[in-house]
């Protein structure tokens, strides 16, 4: 935040908590004027903060997000459905959540993880024990089948059956 706030970026504290709550408590923090030379726009941010990119037009958030390592979330605010549909089918990332924050991880059953650098995987429910439990298949070919006899080379059977058909 100091690296934004030096660059030119605005940082508001928000809603309660912070140092008077607990001594390593931080209260959630907007940061206003964020540009793409800050560090806070190439970190991973664990903590109560808000970085705020604007934009003039769905098609310029779209390839904001896509010009970027694809995110391990992304989160859509608005009632317009076909902008939603236009995010939804125009950029990769790992969960979406609509209207809302962070609150996908906590479902059982969405699969959860990300794309790229952001993940390797889905975790949570099915798509968790499918994932992590490496499924092996395994196919034993019978002794007696239609391909045996194909395969050549080909025995009196085949030979008869080959000799039938061809004439």
């Amino acid at each position: 935040m100091a690296d934004a706030r030096d660059k030119g970026a605005t940082v508001r504290e928000v809603g309660h908590g912070g140092r008077s709550a607990h001594p390593r408590a931080m209260r959630p923090t907007m940061v206003l004027g964020v540009t793409d030379d800050m560090t806070i726009a190439h970190e991973e941010i664990f903590g109560p903060i808000l970085p705020i990119f604007t934009y003039r037009s769905i098609e310029e958030a779209i390839a904001f997000v896509n010009a970027r390592p694809r995110p391990l979330a992304l989160y859509y605010y608005g009632r317009d459905k076909a902008a939603q549909r236009k995010v939804l089918d125009g950029t990769v990332s790992g969960n979406v959540t609509i209207n809302g924050t962070t609150m996908h991880i906590a479902q059982d059953d969405l699969p959860f993880g990300g794309v790229g650098a952001s993940g390797i995987g889905a975790y949570h429910g099915i798509e968790g024990f499918r994932r992590l439990s490496h499924a092996k298949g395994i196919y034993e070919q019978g002794r007696w089948n239609a391909t045996t006899l194909l395969h050549a080379p080909f025995g009196k059977v085949a030979d008869r059956i080959l000799g039938f058909v061809l004439r």
